[in-house]
């Protein structure tokens, strides 16, 4: 089952798209064009679940938690742009994507802070852990993960998307990736870095990773 990734809107992301450049007096301009960019990218036919649903997700996740933040322009262009380069099959994607955010920042006169901090916090996305010892880049790591606290259902959905992402693998191959991956996550002493997150999805994580991880384990089990 795939995720829909239609249950956005795409004038509201567009809203809250170039309120941010209004915000950080950027080019609109060429914003305009960037934006154009960024609805192709997240609209890939590969993106089951890494698609504009997610960023819209994430940037709702932001809203939550703008009290604590230091600086909301650099998670919200850290949203738009964490993903922005995304293949299943290769190995660089946060170090692609950073790397455009950086000279497309530039591009639309943002602030040096601004764009140095999003490219670090995309970075952290690699391993999901804080380069920068900040608030914005504890917030966004847990944003970002914030759909492994969600209802049982919804989780379903997710982690069936992501295996359609990577179609290409056979499902030994992606399930002994995938158990790997999910029990670093169950090892960690926190999953999530903020109090607020914390309260909140760190139960319901680990209960949902679990349960993704007893699936995996029958299914290999039944294939034996």
């Amino acid at each position: 089952m795939r995720v829909n990734s239609h249950n956005y809107s795409i004038q509201e992301l567009k809203a809250s798209w170039f309120d941010l450049l209004q915000e950080s007096s950027a080019d609109i301009e060429l914003g305009n064009k960037i934006f154009v960019a960024l609805i192709h990218s997240y609209c890939d036919p590969v993106r089951s679940y890494h698609n504009l649903e997610h960023i819209r997700e994430i940037l709702n996740s932001i809203e939550q938690v703008k009290n604590i933040s230091n600086s909301l322009n650099v998670l919200k262009f850290s949203a738009w742009f964490h993903d922005y380069i995304y293949s299943p099959q290769a190995q660089y994607n946060e170090i692609d994507s950073a790397v455009y955010a950086t000279k497309v920042l530039k591009q639309l006169n943002i602030d040096a802070e601004i764009i140095k901090a999003v490219a670090q916090i995309i970075l952290s996305t690699i391993n999901h852990q804080p380069l920068l010892e900040e608030i914005d880049n504890l917030i966004f790591l847990d944003a970002d993960l914030a759909i492994l606290g969600t209802t049982g259902d919804k989780y379903l959905q997710y982690s069936q998307a992501i295996r359609q992402e990577y179609f290409h693998l056979s499902d030994r191959d992606y399930y002994q990736g995938r158990k790997k991956i999910l029990k670093q996550f169950l090892a960690r002493e926190r999953i999530y870095y903020t109090d607020y997150f914390y309260q909140r999805l760190e139960l319901q994580a680990r209960k949902n990773l679990q349960a993704e991880i007893n699936q995996i384990e029958l299914s290999i089990n039944s294939n034996v």
